[in-house]
């Protein structure tokens, strides 16, 4: 049987629920033991050196990771200790043996994932072919190199990040340490640069080795989907005439125009044909001279009736800009494609902006692929297993955390209407904030954020509202939204891979927070998938901490007005307006069937593209 690079049989993983998930850590405490085998804390600095070098010609001589991984760890366990003042946990030392095996590892939130990545790093550096660390943002791959920097060092192993903004000496610099953090985004635009040089030297990357990907859910799944795309400078213009879209405006939804069973396609009638026809003097819509008249209609239907304000978009300082379905942060520097962003900005009475000719594409998953060894690590993997398994041929592992999870989950609170939902959480955050607890509260949307924001200010008038500022302001936010008395209001996962911890970012006021019971999460929507859930209840409880996590949810709820609850809930409760949650059971099960079936609609979706992307790919 084929062995993995931790040098156990690849085929031993467990099906559990038909998900491609492996609970069965034996194989990894045996590596643990022999880990402790090595202990280094009797050797000096200089002694630790020479074995970490001696380490390198081994590698360079043929040495099999298997046999080399005990010292290796042995030896980034005692430089972590000597140089960051930490002692590894035994659940870390676990998660980096199953990341050296190619898993991707589940490790809740707050267990120092970043300190894992540095035993799984160290060991694929070794071969001096270089690593890459790709992280969510560039405020965390700037921090996390510096951070970890000391520990390389010791061992003698360069490193570096890469930032959006450096030029290209500086990520060659980068590229050439032997191990580099970066976004996954900005290793894939790299990439992509290198087919459009003209001289080789001008490639900044050296040949793909290793990635090991933080957040591995975001960017593995998430983001998979969206192409990365890179612009010449020959501009090109999709010229759609105002008249487009006043007509567009005019039609009626089930007369002129239908939409698909969950509102994700829109699609001319009969009599929206005639009266597009008749509106704009054409003739049939469907002869060959009028098809780019059609071409047009078509994405105006979309910008009109499919993409809302302040959900899907914003617009400022005279630019439309694209929000984040998963985080609700603005995506710097996206556009939508084939028309669709210029239809938008005539729907917002802006002059359409003119846009780079494509040059070269792809998607972060196709790109990824090109890794020949890959590995992640998530708090919230499981739900995601099958999808990891189908596009990336990776096992989920699950690693428990260091002190058990006491964070206590409520049911979901229901009501009939969003003024009653929205009524109940002011109310719950009020009753909160008057004992001095910090409160998180996660919204699906910039709009939702905003209105929540007025609801409270008259309450409570020093409250942190985050949608879409900076990643290194909002980091230093997010850290301190466990201080006594904070509200914060976020847009779901903001400050994703910054703790939270209770009493501010300096534990000042630890033990007091605690006896409130801790960080309270509040979610105010159910999203499409479980695993968004799970991210934000994960804000809280970290490291064995108190902390309480609740949904209040409405039957008037986007998610759940889109898969037409109303068919899956008793007839008495379906015309029914109160102010008092509801109580039944059947409600909480049809939720849960939702959320089941949008994440299969999703999961179907990313096979679809998978199979048209192959071509493409193929041909590069």
């Amino acid at each position: 049987m084929k062995e993995n690079q931790a040098g156990e049989p690849s085929g031993d993983v467990k099906m559990v629920n038909k998900r491609n998930i492996d609970n069965n850590l034996k194989p990894f405490h045996r590596m643990l033991l022999e880990i402790k085998e090595h202990p280094m804390s009797k050797f000096d600095d200089a002694q630790i050196k020479a074995m970490s070098q001696k380490l390198k010609v081994r590698v360079e001589n043929g040495g099999e990771t298997r046999q080399l991984m005990p010292e290796a760890f042995a030896l980034v366990f005692e430089a972590v200790k000597r140089t960051l003042g930490i002692t590894p946990f035994d659940v870390q030392l676990l998660a980096a043996t199953a990341m050296a095996a190619g898993r991707i590892i589940e490790l809740p939130t707050g267990e120092g994932k970043t300190l894992v990545a540095v035993f799984a790093a160290y060991l694929g550096a070794l071969s001096g072919k270089g690593v890459h660390v790709l992280t969510f943002n560039d405020y965390l791959a700037k921090r996390d190199a510096l951070w970890m920097k000391p520990v390389y060092e010791f061992l003698g192993l360069s490193v570096h990040y890469i930032n959006e903004s450096m030029n290209k000496k500086e990520r060659k610099e980068a590229y050439n340490a032997d191990i580099t953090y970066l976004t996954a985004k900005e290793a894939g635009f790299d990439y992509l640069r290198s087919f459009l040089v003209y001289d080789t030297d001008a490639v900044v990357q050296r040949p793909f080795h290793l990635a090991i990907i933080d957040e591995a859910d975001s960017i593995l799944i998430d983001e998979a989907r969206i192409p990365l795309v890179i612009a010449g400078d020959m501009p090109t213009q999709i010229k759609i005439e105002k008249r487009i879209f006043t007509v567009v405006s005019k039609l009626q939804n089930d007369s002129h125009f239908i939409m698909d069973e969950y509102a994700n396609n829109v699609s001319l009638t009969e009599s929206g044909v005639a009266f597009i026809e008749e509106q704009l003097g054409v003739g049939n819509l469907y002869e060959a001279q009028n098809f780019d008249t059609l071409t047009k209609v078509n994405v105006m239907l979309q910008a009109v009736f499919l993409l809302k304000k302040d959900i899907d978009y914003i617009v400022r300082n005279n630019e439309v800009l694209l929000i984040d379905e998963f985080t609700g942060r603005i995506m710097k520097d996206r556009q939508w494609p084939d028309g669709l962003q210029a239809a938008v900005e005539i729907k917002e009475g802006l002059v359409p902006k003119l846009q780079g000719t494509v040059m070269n594409r792809i998607t972060l998953q196709n790109f990824l692929q090109f890794y020949p060894n890959l590995c992640g690590m998530t708090g919230t993997a499981c739900p995601a297993a099958p999808e990891f398994n189908r596009f990336y041929n990776k096992a989920v592992t699950v690693i428990p955390s260091n002190k058990p999870c006491i964070r206590i989950d409520y049911p979901d609170v229901i009501f009939t209407h969003k003024e009653a939902k929205y009524l109940a959480v002011t109310q719950e955050i009020i009753k909160a904030h008057a004992l001095g607890r910090p409160i998180l509260v996660g919204t699906s949307s910039i709009e939702e954020s905003e209105y929540l924001l007025d609801m409270l200010k008259p309450h409570i008038p020093d409250i942190t509202v985050l949608n879409a500022k900076n990643d290194t302001e909002e980091a230093e936010i997010i850290a301190n939204a466990g201080k006594l008395n904070a509200v914060t209001i976020s847009t779901n996962m903001a400050g994703r891979g910054v703790d939270i911890r209770l009493g501010g970012k300096e534990s000042a006021e630890y033990e007091k927070v605690c006896t409130l019971g801790g960080l309270y999460v509040i979610g105010t929507n159910r999203y499409e998938s479980v695993r968004i859930d799970n991210q934000l209840r994960g804000r809280a409880g970290r490291q064995g901490d108190p902390g309480e996590s609740r949904f209040f949810i409405s039957l008037e709820d986007d998610l759940l007005l889109k898969y037409r609850i109303s068919d899956c809930i008793p007839d008495k409760i379906r015309n029914l307006k109160q102010n008092e949650p509801l109580q039944n059971s059947a409600i909480s099960r049809a939720v849960v069937h939702i959320q089941k079936v949008s994440e299969g609609q999703t999961f179907d979706a990313k096979i679809t593209l998978s199979k048209y992307s192959c071509v493409a790919e193929d041909q590069r």
